[in-house]
């Protein structure tokens, strides 16, 4: 028998899941407070059935309109950390890295071992976007669950795997002419990306449509910057980022380049003599934004030696940002460009761009 508390007109037909029900057309809610205090929220599909959406800890009322929930997909290069991903149900898509001859999803690399092995490869392993097939599967799994989605990805200027989204909801669009899917670039990468995903996912938790949460993640690329510094510029030799000669005359001179990216792709915010150099102008960069903008929140990034990130943080960002600072390596993909490296990701209260 069914519970006191459930509307009696559920009962006429069997309760389904969203996996047994297509992409439908959206109905209107029935709900009735249960004893506890909770609402059991049952949604009409188009074929007249009822199906159970979730359990809300909220007052409902009869006949109020659904809103489609929206779920943020973005990609293992964003750096967010697992507590976030599960808090804020983000589904990510792995970024590839082709080990001797073999495709290995970037989530399956520990940054400290792979760091370790890269030293000894004779070249540099290649790495490559998911495919539009994972991405329509991600989409499609969300659509047919009655929401809509947001992709905010790495940056195009960086990697196909924005393309890649945008062929996948071409696709799933086709396929479902009512699925709501937008695709952001976050013209960026690594913890500077997350930024952009977080502010869409945190956008999404609290109820705002997909326009507004495709807004949140644009205007968080204006607010946020990204500086780093590879010890040496062998990687970007070796992964042909810099040219033989240029890589070889900076090695030579111990050039320490102070990298950043700007309108979408990689680009060179100056240089200093060594490394320590390199530090104290990316420090001297950071708050002449501070001052000028205000700061809400800063991350430092490594690749190879956390005790470098852990100096990085004492000497440069500390003093600046005068509260804990997270220490979040770099995924493979974007440190076996690099090589051994060590930057900070901020934050301001206002736009800089």
């Amino acid at each position: 028998m069914a519970p006191p508390w459930e509307p009696a007109h559920a009962m006429a037909a069997p309760i389904t899941t969203a996996a047994t029900v297509p992409a439908m057309a959206v109905a209107r809610l029935s709900a009735m407070s249960t004893p506890s205090g909770s609402c059991a929220v049952l949604r009409k599909v188009s074929d007249g059935r009822w199906m159970e959406i979730s359990t809300y800890e909220a007052s409902c009322r009869s006949g109020m309109e659904w809103r489609m929930a929206v779920r943020i997909v973005t990609d293992s290069a964003s750096s967010i950390s697992d507590a976030d991903i599960e808090r804020l149900s983000i589904t990510t898509i792995p970024l590839l890295v082709f080990v001797d001859g073999r495709a290995i999803p970037e989530e399956q690399l520990r940054a400290p071992d792979f760091f370790m092995k890269l030293a000894d490869m004779p070249a540099l392993p290649r790495t490559s976007q998911p495919s539009p097939e994972e991405f329509a599967e991600a989409f499609r799994r969300i659509v047919d669950g009655g929401d809509e989605v947001l992709a905010v990805l790495i940056s195009a200027g960086m990697s196909g795997t924005v393309q890649s989204a945008s062929l996948a909801a071409a696709m799933v669009r086709s396929e479902r002419p009512d699925a709501h899917i937008e695709v952001v670039d976050s013209r960026s990468n690594s913890l500077e990306e997350g930024f952009a995903v977080l502010a869409a996912a945190e956008a999404a938790a609290s109820g705002k449509p997909l326009a507004e949460c495709a807004r949140a993640a644009t205007e968080m690329t204006r607010r946020t910057r990204f500086f780093f510094t590879p010890r040496s510029l062998e990687y970007l030799r070796r992964g042909g980022r810099i040219s033989a000669a240029a890589g070889l005359l900076g090695v030579a001179l111990r050039i320490a380049p102070i990298l950043t990216a700007e309108k979408g792709a990689t680009g060179v915010a100056g240089a200093a003599r060594n490394s320590h150099m390199a530090w104290k102008r990316i420090g001297a960069l950071m708050r002449r934004d501070v001052e000028k903008f205000g700061l809400r929140q800063a991350a430092v990034q490594f690749f190879g030696n956390g005790g470098d990130a852990e100096r990085f943080v004492a000497e440069v960002v500390a003093p600046i940002v005068e509260r804990v600072v997270p220490v979040v390596p770099l995924h493979p993909v974007v440190g076996l460009h690099v090589g051994p490296a060590v930057g900070v990701v901020y934050e301001t209260e206002r736009p800089m761009r």
